[in-house]
């Protein structure tokens, strides 16, 4: 399949022909299933595969657009949904929507909210009302996508990092996490969090400062925050965000994350 892709992601003509056709849509199968993923996690880190991420690029120049009913609403897509929820053990709430090719894991709850092709959102992960899960998006066990979180979906430039949640975080209301910025395990993002590739994230937990960039690192305790920056204009505040003190390894996740927002007073 990786051979057939690789080639037509150089020529597109080939996406004409039968068995190339085939091999893409195989696949985005077996995306919805969970079989292959576009990242995981090894001993050295996270691996981006570069060639399923073409794949779903090129799964939809071949779809065609059909025009679909739910009751009176009507929708024009090139794209399935996810059926047969009971089978995999996944709740969802109406209007909870998933594209087929995306993966939801056993004990997953989608309140009303959205899941993009090539996810994949491991077990007991909930995924808040009006929290969105783009393209590729790689989210962990046991994570909770507060309301209205924004998770973004990177597919092009095909060898960059989608976004990435480890287990165990807790994502508070209106976070935006966009550009391939990875939470590490059991981090706790504060309300309003903005994190891009660019935005400063800052440890001010200690005596000294430790600026951080397109990462958050485990157990972090995060609120937004800004710092003064000089332009030709003026000096301007710019958004951070601040690590302000870490959960605790010695208890459990849950209780954890109930210290946490007690002891620094987190709005979630």
């Amino acid at each position: 399949m990786r051979e057939l892709i690789e080639k037509a992601w150089e020529n597109r003509e080939l996406l004409k022909d039968q068995a190339t056709r085939q091999a893409i849509g195989e696949v985005i199968q077996q995306l919805d299933k969970g079989v292959l993923r576009v990242a995981e996690k090894s001993d050295s880190g996270w691996i981006v595969h570069d060639w399923i991420k073409k794949a779903v690029i090129l799964y939809f120049p071949i779809q065609s657009m059909e025009t679909l009913h739910a009751g009176p609403m009507e929708f024009h897509d090139k794209m399935k949904l996810k059926t047969d929820y009971a089978s995999l053990g996944v709740r969802v709430v109406p209007h909870g929507i998933a594209r087929y090719g995306s993966f939801l894991a056993k004990g997953v709850i989608l309140m009303p909210s959205y899941v993009n092709i090539g996810a994949y959102v491991d077990e007991n992960t909930m995924v808040d009302t009006w929290a969105t899960v783009g393209s590729c998006a790689q989210i962990g066990k046991h994570v909770h996508l507060s309301g209205g979180v924004g998770i973004g979906g990177v597919l092009e430039p095909v060898q960059a990092a989608p976004v990435i949640i480890e287990d165990n975080c807790f994502i508070g209301s209106r976070c935006i996490v966009v550009e391939g910025v990875r939470v590490e395990k059991e981090a706790v993002l504060g309300a309003n969090v903005v994190l891009t590739m660019s935005t400063k994230v800052i440890d001010v937990s200690g005596p000294a400062a430790i600026e951080y960039k397109g990462v958050i690192p485990s157990r972090s305790v995060v609120i937004p925050g800004s710092y003064t920056k000089k332009f030709p204009a003026g000096e301007y505040q710019v958004p951070c965000a601040l690590i302000i003190g870490k959960r605790k390894e010695s208890t459990d996740t849950k209780t954890s994350l109930n210290d946490a927002l007690r002891e620094y007073n987190v709005a979630v």
